[in-house]
């Protein structure tokens, strides 16, 4: 069916982008064209930056930007454009920080005025079609923008001039000589943080939540450097409640990107990779301190979603999945009692409908649609059956079993949520770590098999081995011409976990040459840390440093880690000593707003001590050689390192060698525990 309008996004690779290229707006992408259009006709630039699974920019879409009127009032006084966050979190990063310190609050879609010179002068996030609450409709602050830009030009210019320094100010950070970083920094964040535990509903805060895996993930490592057993309880507990909330989906696996209340159950439906790759991380290690295999099950449910419907055919992890289809947020997830009744037989629906707590009523009504549907119920476990929620003890599991099994063959014939399908370093190299790590610590021969296979995948479609470039996006047989801090640094995180859970001396050289590319391109030798862009970017009125762990960790917390653990198999100072001035760089910041660097309190915590260090020698591929690699991934110590005695390592481990099949060695330092074959020994040294 031909469109009634067709704008420039429709060349465009990205779904966030293509979705808005039949827009009555005249949109740009961004890019140099467009600037050179402001500056011509001296227009103000309207950007709107958002991502494809957002429910609340398909919202503003459809009642804003589908409107041939507005489009009229964009087309006319500005030059619009649109921007993929996630294809370029160095532009959102700029913009979001001017929303943020000018209104206190921050989102999506984000919706800024700029001069023809891309300075910002006024934003926020959704604006609603008409006026509400004292607040002007969109077409309206239109309107007011266009007469003020006509008027009072020059005053505007000034002022953006005037919130561009201030923003030069705030973004710039230059180490502080000496500041102390000790085992007390991290006692006070994770007291801060247990003081925030809700100990009805599990998590750290309150509504809407989000699961950011970081803070648990630190609350164990804190747990286990003081002996917390109390702190131990709340991650388990936080685990356990968000394995059983809406977030989860009971389904099909994985969790969405939030939830909108407190107790996990009604959750903004998209999907996204990197949630769900730091997710397994956190599920590894809560099964590994607690031994319970509810756990484990939770992780594998994430990994086996994400390769039966995040997976390219060639290897490469898909973004997202979105929270509407059909025009309804929720409507693919959720189910009527109705239409269970119809679909199971009596006994299963009545084991369900108790599990999920399905209601006529519902427990779910999408507020932002116009026309809502009724009686919409978010799998959620309300009655578990059997113990401590285990369900593998229930009587009538074969049941619930058969149920689940139906209702999912029936999802399935559902029209989806849009998938994006584009590949981004940075997640990728988040969920090959995941997948990596977890074949090691779960046994599964699969979940290496994929993250062999992503690593290819990535390597080809986006390494350039000439140049030791790496690029961000993938999408459609085209790869753009970004480069970020933050694929350089998960990438390297993933290789590194893919290194330590195969021992293949291949995957070390490459982690080598992805750290050499990094800090190449991104570090900055003269105060620490690590930009966010390439220097001289001229699209770019800013270079940051990405100081926030939120959703997605930071580039300097992922490269930090990074790059310690490198250092401590390698034996690479340069590796260390960049590491290091990047937490000295951080260091007032991680002592004063913890909240804020929880993943970079994870690099800190392996910093203040040596760590372990499990060298294993022998044939890698045999039976003992495995067994010892297993069992040195057995044992929750956060502080450790594993590697062979061959290809890059440190010149100590080489001196190791294997006095049988396959030896280990627990080392600290250079000082090791005798040589073994066993497995339990190897496991009773990193107690």
């Amino acid at each position: 069916m031909t469109k009634k309008h067709t704008n420039r996004l429709a060349r465009e690779k990205s779904p966030y982008l293509l979705q808005h290229a039949h827009n009555p707006v005249d949109w740009f992408a961004w890019n140099q064209e467009a600037f050179a259009k402001a500056r011509a006709e001296n227009k103000p630039v309207f950007l709107s930056i958002g991502y494809s699974t957002c429910h609340w920019c398909h919202v503003m879409e459809r009642e804003s930007f589908e409107d041939g009127k507005i489009g009229a009032l964009l087309n006319k006084h500005f030059v619009s454009i649109k921007v993929d966050r996630e294809e370029r979190p160095d532009v959102d990063k700029i913009y979001m920080t001017f929303a943020q310190s000018t209104t206190g609050s921050g989102g999506w879609p984000l919706n800024v005025f700029l001069t023809p010179e891309l300075k910002p002068f006024f934003g926020g996030t959704y604006f609603p079609p008409d006026a509400r609450h004292g607040r002007p409709s969109f077409s309206q602050l239109l309107q007011q923008i266009t007469g003020l830009w006509d008027e009072r030009k020059m005053e505007i210019a000034a002022s953006a001039d005037e919130i561009h320094a201030r923003l030069e100010l705030m973004t710039a950070r230059e180490a502080k000589d000496n500041f102390p970083l000790t085992p007390e920094t991290l006692k006070r964040a994770a007291e801060m943080f247990q003081a925030a535990y809700d100990s009805v509903n599990g998590g750290f805060g309150g509504a809407p939540k989000f699961p950011q895996p970081g803070i648990p993930l630190l609350v164990l490592r804190a747990a286990k450097r003081f002996g917390d057993a109390a702190a131990v309880k709340m991650a388990g507990h936080t685990c356990d409640r968000m394995t059983a909330g809406g977030i989860h989906d009971q389904l099909g696996g994985g969790f969405a990107r939030y939830a909108v209340d407190a107790d996990w159950l009604v959750p903004h439906f998209e999907k996204m990779l990197y949630d769900n790759a730091q997710l397994v991380q956190l599920y590894l290690d809560a099964f590994l301190v607690s031994g319970e295999a509810r756990h484990a099950r939770t992780g594998r449910d994430i990994l086996d979603y994400v390769l039966r419907d995040m997976t390219h055919p060639e290897g490469g992890f898909f973004s997202a999945e979105d929270a509407d289809s059909e025009g309804h947020e929720g409507k693919f997830y959720c189910w009527t009692k109705a239409e269970l009744s119809q679909l199971l037989t009596v006994e299963e629906f009545n084991v369900a409908a108790d599990f999920f707590g399905i209601t006529a009523e519902g427990n779910f009504v999408d507020h932002s649609h116009p026309t809502p549907l009724a009686g919409q119920n978010v799998l959620s476990v309300v009655n578990p059956i059997g113990t401590d929620g285990d369900t593998a003890a229930c009587p009538d599991i074969e049941l619930l079993g058969s149920a689940k099994l139906k209702m999912l063959a029936a999802r399935a014939k559902r029209i989806r949520p849009q998938l994006d399908d584009k590949v981004l370093a940075s997640w990728n190299g988040l969920m090959l770590g995941a997948f990596a790590r977890a074949s090691v610590v779960l046994g599964d021969e699969k979940y290496r098999v994929a993250a062999e296979q992503n690593l290819s995948f990535i390597r080809e479609k986006l390494w350039d081995q000439k140049t030791q470039t790496l690029f961000h996006r993938w999408r459609d047989g085209e790869r753009d011409n970004v480069q970020l801090l933050e694929g350089c640094a998960c990438l390297l995180d993933g290789v590194i976990q893919l290194y330590e859970a195969t021992l293949a001396p291949r995957h070390l050289d490459f982690a080598i040459e992805l750290a050499g590319a990094m800090l190449a391109k991104f570090y900055d030798d003269a105060n620490g840390g690590f930009w966010q862009s390439l220097a001289g970017m001229n699209d770019l009125i800013l270079r940051v440093k990405d100081d926030y762990d939120g959703a997605e960790p930071s580039g300097n917390s992922v490269a930090t880690l990074a790059l310690l653990k490198l250092a401590a198999i390698t034996g690479r100072e340069d590796f260390q000593q960049a590491a290091e001035a990047t937490l000295q760089l951080f260091a007032h910041r991680l002592q004063n707003q913890p909240a804020a660097l929880a993943v970079m309190l994870h690099a800190l915590d392996f910093w203040l001590d040596a760590p372990r260090r499990i060298v294993i020698a022998g044939k890698n591929g045999a039976g003992e050689f495995q067994k010892l690699l297993h069992a040195a991934h057995s044992v929750y110590q956060p502080n450790k390192i594993v590697l062979g005695n061959t290809g890059a390592v440190e010149p100590f481990a080489k001196t190791l060698t294997a006095t049988n099949e396959a030896t280990a060695y627990v080392c600290t330092g250079n000082t090791c525990q005798p040589p073994t074959s066993d497995p339990a020994r190897v496991k009773e040294w990193l107690l």
